[in-house]
């Protein structure tokens, strides 16, 4: 019973999970979406800056605490260790709907290509940074960054394993392409509103808040082979004619 609830419980936040992602496309493209990034209720414009950075800050905030492994430490003596990065899931799964239902445009217009050859571009980078990040995480296993791959392990033996070193693909010329992805996605579009902005800016902050945070655990946890890796491999841009070979473990069940 335990092991089909525990299963149960990591597949729907995986789900769920599938679901707030293309929900985010269509927020930050206005498509297909009745509340979008530039579509929904409006406030004072005093009170969407403060509603708008108090969501980024509150997804920042979850993603980042959540992933040390000091928080991990104390959580798993709380929680089942195989439920661990499901409930991380489900985490920033409340946190991201926060994002996109809770979010209040701000409508101003500062760049807008419709119908000049850069909607074509704008859209093309768009779609390619999405498809970019999604890649990505299949390259260093998508089912255990998600947390499906360990409630799978657990109700079939209850074993974690451990998992290989890699340097597949988009990882052996930059060491962060999800996030180079989400940046791409973030910013690229045909239509920049000021609360488009807001939300490209803010979480490029967190994103260059957390890389760091995520390499000190990823030095700590591998030492020399992550330092070498991260010698030879840049983080966001890519060296042209240059391509790393230091394998990087993609991570722990």
């Amino acid at each position: 019973m335990k092991k089909a609830l525990v299963l149960l419980y990591g597949i729907t936040s995986y789900a769920l999970f599938f679901g707030l992602f293309l929900y985010l496309i269509g927020f930050l493209g206005n498509l297909f979406v009745p509340v979008s990034v530039d579509v929904g209720p409006e406030a004072p414009l005093g009170t969407a800056l403060l509603i708008n950075t108090s969501l980024i800050l509150l997804f920042g905030l979850q993603h980042s605490i959540m992933a040390r492994p000091a928080f991990k430490r104390v959580w798993t003596k709380i929680i089942p260790e195989c439920i661990e990065r499901s409930t991380y899931v489900m985490a920033s799964n409340i946190a991201l709907a926060a994002v996109v239902f809770f979010w209040r445009p701000i409508p101003a217009v500062l760049w807008d290509f419709t119908g000049t050859s850069m909607e074509v571009v704008g859209w093309a980078a768009f779609a390619f940074g999405w498809l970019f990040l999604l890649v990505s995480t299949f390259l260093v296993n998508h089912f255990d960054l998600f947390g499906l791959l360990q409630v799978f392990r657990f109700a079939k033996d209850g074993k974690p394993k451990e998992l290989t070193f890699t340097t597949r693909a988009f990882y052996k010329f930059v060491r962060h392409p999800i996030y180079l992805g989400w940046f791409i996605a973030s910013w690229c579009t045909p239509v920049m509103t000021v609360g488009h902005l807001l939300y490209a800016a803010g979480m490029s902050i967190y994103m260059l808040v957390a890389i760091p945070l995520e390499e000190r655990d990823l030095t700590a946890i591998h030492g020399d082979t992550y330092r070498d890796y991260k010698n030879s491999v840049p983080s966001l841009v890519p060296r042209l004619g240059k391509v790393g070979g230091t394998p990087r473990k993609t991570s722990v069940a």
